[in-house]
C-alpha cells in the first residue's frame, strides 16, 4: 500500500495495535470523514404515507450517489449525508468555464463550507413524485429538521480567537470566518466592523455637541428668560388643566437647550457627509477583501444556475417572467400595508391624547403636572411593543408578496424581500417620529378654535420647542430596542446552552463510552464510531436552529440602527455614541451566538452585502432631507436666527443687552377671553374667574390671524431647507467622486491575475494539456 506521508503509516501501525476496533482502515488521503449534512426524521410505521415519502426522498438522494448513514436514537432517525466527489468535480469545472471565475490555483480546492453549500442546494431542490421538496416535507412532518455539523477543530479555534468576551477589542479573523461560515457571514462582520470604527468620530462629535449644550445649561439667556418669566400660559387641556406660569417649565427648557442649539446644524451636515464617506470607503474596504478571496467577479445568479445543472443535468432554465397584472397587484397590496402601518401611528396619537387627558384628571399632583411628559413616554413604550408585533406581520406579508411576484432565482427573491421588509420596518419605526417632528403642535389650532380628536384636544408643543418631544421618543425607542434585544440575545442562548449541558450529560450516559484511540485523538483521519457520531450529532441537534433569516435579521437590525443614527440625528446627537457602544457588544455577542450556541449557518458565497448597499445609500439621501426638515421646521434654530438679525435688540441697534433678550416673549401670542379662562376652558376651580387673558406659543394677532412675522419666519425656514439640502447633496457628490470605489492596489492585482490566467491557458493549449479541475 502507498502512503502519502509517514503519518498515514504510523496511523496504520497504531490502528493495528488498537484492539477495540475491527473496522478497515483507509489513509486520510482517500477518506472524507465529515458528513456534509444531517437529516432528522421521526420513526414512522411502515406503509404509512409519511414513511413512503421518506423512503422516496432518500431513494432520490441515493440515485445522485449521496451516501446515507443512519443512526437511531429514541424515536428519531439521524441520517448523515455525504455527497460523492463527482458532484464537486462537475461544479468546479462549470465554475472554471463560467464568467464568475476570478482565477487562482489555490481556489481549485473544495472546502467543507463549499460542500455544505452545494449539498444544501441539492437537498432543497430534490423533489418526489408529488412535486414536494424538502421544505414542504418538513412542514408535513415527514422530516423534522436538517442542519450541518460544526467542525470541532475549527470551532474551537474560532472560540479561542474570536467568539469570546475577552476578545472584545481584538481584531476579527475575517479569513477564518470566511473559511468556516462563508463569504456572506464574513462580509457581514467586515461591514459591521467598518461601521463601528467609523462611528468613533461621529460619536465623539455628537458628545461634544451635547457637552456644548451642557456648558451653557445655566447661563443661556433663553433659559433665564423662561425661568424668570411671570407670563401665564393657557391651559393645555380642558376642564382639569389649570393655567400655569411659564417659569414652572424651567427644567424642560434646560433639557431642550441640550439638543436644540447652534451646534446641531453643523452636526447634521457632518452626519450627512459622514454617511456618504462611510459607504464610499466601505466599497473600497470590501474590494480589498473580495479581491483577496477571489470572488470579485462572483455572480450569485450564475452560481445558482451552475448548481441547478449539477443537481440535474436535464434541468431547464427558470425563464424570466413579467406580468403587469401581478406587478399592479403587488403594488396595491404593498401600498395598502403601508396605509395600515400609518393607521397604527394614528392610533398611537389617539392613545397619547387620551392618556394625557386621563393623567391631567388624576388626583395625583405628580401625574397632573407631568401629564404630557408621561403620555409621551407611555406612547414611546407602546410604540416599541407595536414594533415587536409588526416585525412578524411585516415578514409574513413580505414573503407573501414575494410569492406573488414569482421571481426566477433565490437571489432575486432575497433582494425583493429585503426591500419590502426594510420599507415596512422603516415605516413602522419612524411613522410616529414623523408625527412628533413635523405635526405635533402645528395642527392643534388656537384658543377659541382648538382641533379636537374624539372630543380631546390634540397635544401641544412646549413653549421651548418641540424638539425635546422628538428626543424623548427617539431615546426611548433606541434604548429599549438595543437594550432589550441584546438582553434577549444573551439570555435566550445562555438558557438554551444551560439546558443543553444537562441534556448532554444525560446523553453521554445513554450513548456509552468510546474506547477507540482514533476517536479520542479527534484527528479526523478515520471515520468516528457510532457512539461518537451519535454524541456529536445530538450535540449539534440540540443547538439553536438557524435558517435563511438568521443573518438577514442581523443585517436588518444594524441597518435600522444606521437609519436611527443618521436620519433624526439633529434631535438626538448622542445616537452615534449609543450605536457605537451597542456595536462593540453586538459583534462579540453575534460571534458567540453563531459559534457556540447555534447550529452552523449554511455558508453562502458572495462578493458584496447585496441590496443592503442600495438601501444604505437611500437612507443616506433620505437623512439629508429629514435632517434639513428637522432643523428648518422642528427646531427653533430659524426663529432664533431671524429674531437675532431682524427683530431682536441687536437688530434695532440696542447693544446694551444680549441679542436674544426677549425672544421667548416674542414667540408667544396673547389670547383674550370673551369672559374669563374659567368659563372658556370649563375649569372646575374658581381661582381664575377674574383672569381674562393667557399666552400661547404662536405668531398671531389679537383676532388670531397670523402675523407678518410668521410668514417671514416660514419663508426663511423653506429657504434654509432648500439651501441646506442642496449644499449637503453637493458635498455628498463631491465626497463620492473624491473616493474611488476600487483601490489602485486591487485594480493592479486583478490585472496581474487576469494576465497570468491568460498566459497559463495559452501555455496549456500549446502543450496540449487540458485545464485542471482537481478536488
Amino acid at each position: 500500500m502507498y502512503f502519502k506521508n509517514t503519518e498515514d503509516k504510523m496511523e496504520l501501525q497504531e490502528r493495528e495495535n488498537d484492539d477495540q476496533s475491527n473496522e478497515p482502515f483507509l489513509p486520510s488521503l482517500f477518506l472524507h470523514t465529515t458528513f456534509d449534512f444531517l437529516l432528522v426524521a421521526i420513526k414512522q410505521e411502515l406503509g404509512t404515507e409519511k414513511s413512503n415519502k421518506q423512503k422516496e426522498f432518500l431513494d432520490k438522494l441515493k440515485k445522485k450517489k449521496i451516501t446515507i448513514t443512519s443512526i437511531h436514537h429514541e424515536d428519531k432517525i439521524f441520517l448523515g449525508l455525504r455527497a460523492p466527489n463527482e458532484i464537486f468535480e462537475d461544479y468546479q469545472y462549470l465554475i472554471k468555464v463560467s464568467d464568475a471565475c476570478n482565477w487562482c490555483k489555490d481556489e481549485n480546492k473544495i472546502t467543507q463550507a463549499n460542500r455544505i453549500r452545494i449539498v444544501h442546494f441539492i437537498l432543497n431542490n430534490t423533489r418526489i413524485r408529488t412535486n414536494e421538496n424538502l421544505e414542504k416535507l418538513k412542514m408535513e412532518g415527514v422530516f423534522e429538521t436538517m442542519f450541518c455539523l460544526h467542525e470541532k477543530k475549527e470551532q474551537k479555534n474560532l472560540q479561542k480567537t474570536w467568539a469570546r468576551w475577552s476578545a472584545l477589542f481584538t481584531p476579527q479573523p475575517f479569513d477564518e470566518i470566511k473559511s468556516y461560515f462563508g463569504e456572506k457571514v464574513a462580509l457581514y462582520y467586515l461591514w459591521l466592523n467598518w461601521y463601528t470604527i467609523l462611528l468613533i468620530p461621529a460619536a465623539a462629535l455628537g458628545a461634544v455637541i451635547f457637552l456644548y449644550g451642557l456648558a451653557f445649561f445655566n447661563t443661556s439667556p433663553l433659559i433665564k428668560e423662561v425661568c424668570d418669566s411671570n407670563v401665564t400660559m393657557c391651559p393645555s387641556c380642558d376642564r382639569v388643566c389649570e393655567p400655569r406660569q411659564l417659569s414652572e417649565t424651567c427644567t424642560y427648557a434646560k433639557v431642550s437647550h441640550l439638543f436644540d442649539n447652534e451646534g446641531t446644524v453643523a452636526f447634521a451636515m457632518f452626519m450627512a457627509i459622514w454617511a456618504t464617506a462611510f459607504l464610499e470607503f466601505w466599497k473600497r474596504h470590501r474590494a480589498r477583501y473580495v479581491s483577496k478571496w477571489k470572488v470579485y467577479d462572483w455572480c450569485e445568479e450564475e452560481e445558482e444556475l451552475i448548481m441547478e445543472i449539477v443537481n440535474d443535468v436535464e434541468c431547464k432554465p427558470k425563464e424570466f417572467k413579467h406580468s403587469y397584472f401581478q406587478s399592479t397587484l403587488v403594488l396595491i397590496l404593498f401600498t395598502a400595508m403601508l396605509m395600515v402601518i400609518i393607521g397604527i401611528t394614528h392610533a398611537l396619537v389617539v392613545f397619547r391624547v387620551m392618556t394625557a387627558s386621563w393623567f391631567s384628571r388624576s388626583e395625583s399632583d405628580f401625574l397632573e403636572e407631568k401629564a404630557n411628559m408621561l403620555a409621551m413616554l407611555l406612547g414611546a413604550v407602546l410604540h416599541y411593543v407595536t414594533i415587536q408585533i409588526m416585525n412578524r406581520v411585516n415578514r409574513w406579508v413580505s414573503l407573501k408578496l414575494c410569492d406573488l411576484e414569482k421571481l426566477n432565482s433565490l437571489a432575486a427573491k432575497e433582494r425583493s424581500f429585503t426591500v419590502k421588509m426594510f420599507t415596512f420596518q422603516f415605516f413602522t419605526l419612524f411613522s410616529s417620529l414623523f408625527y412628533v417632528a413635523f405635526f405635533l403642535g402645528r395642527i392643534n389650532g388656537h384658543p377659541t378654535n382648538y382641533v379636537r380628536l374624539l372630543g380631546f384636544r390634540l397635544e401641544e408643543c412646549h413653549p421651548s420647542g418641540c424638539l425635546t418631544d422628538l428626543f424623548i421618543q427617539m431615546a426611548v425607542i433606541m434604548l429599549l430596542k438595543q437594550t432589550l434585544n441584546n438582553i434577549f440575545e444573551i439570555l435566550v442562548p445562555w438558557a438554551r446552552n444551560f439546558l443543553r449541558k444537562k441534556t448532554a450529560r444525560r446523553l453521554k450516559r445513554e450513548c456509552g463510552k468510546c474506547y477507540r484511540k482514533f476517536c479520542r485523538e479527534k484527528q479526523g483521519r478515520v471515520e468516528a464510531c457510532d457512539i461518537c457520531k451519535r454524541r456529536d450529532w445530538l450535540r449539534n441537534y440540540h443547538l439553536g436552529n438557524t435558517d435563511a433569516f438568521s443573518l438577514f435579521n442581523e443585517f436588518l437590525e444594524m441597518v435600522i440602527q444606521f437609519s436611527f443614527t443618521t436620519t433624526f440625528v439633529a434631535a438626538f446627537p448622542l445616537a452615534p455614541l449609543l450605536a457605537l457602544m451597542n456595536n462593540i457588544i453586538e459583534i462579540r455577542l453575534d460571534a458567540i451566538k453563531m459559534v457556540r450556541y447555534e447550529q452552523r449557518l449554511i455558508p453562502r458565497k458572495t462578493n458584496d452585502i447585496g441590496i443592503w448597499t442600495e438601501v444604505l445609500e437611500a437612507v443616506g439621501v433620505f437623512a439629508v432631507i429629514i435632517n434639513g426638515l428637522v432643523i428648518g421646521i422642528s427646531s427653533d434654530f430659524i426663529p432664533r436666527l431671524v429674531y437675532h438679525y431682524h427683530y431682536g435688540p441687536c437688530a434695532k441697534g440696542i447693544n446694551s443687552t444680549h441679542c436674544m433678550q426677549g425672544y421667548i416673549n416674542d414667540t408667544l401670542s396673547v389670547a383674550f377671553m370673551k369672559t374669563n379662562i374659567k368659563d372658556e376652558y370649563m375649569l372646575k376651580t374658581n381661582d381664575y374667574a377674574n383672569v381674562t387673558q393667557c399666552s400661547y406659543r404662536d405668531y398671531r394677532n389679537q383676532d388670531y390671524s397670523l402675523t407678518s412675522q410668521f410668514w417671514f419666519v416660514l419663508a426663511i425656514r423653506f429657504a434654509f431647507i432648500i439651501l441646506f439640502e442642496h449644499v449637503v447633496v453637493v458635498c455628498k457628490f463631491i465626497a463620492a467622486w473624491f473616493v474611488p470605489e476600487k483601490p489602485v492596489r486591487v485594480k493592479n492585482s486583478r490585472l496581474h491575475d487576469k494576465m497570468e490566467r491568460l498566459k497559463s491557458e495559452l501555455n496549456d493549449r500549446k502543450l496540449g494539456r487540458p485545464i485542471s479541475t482537481e478536488v
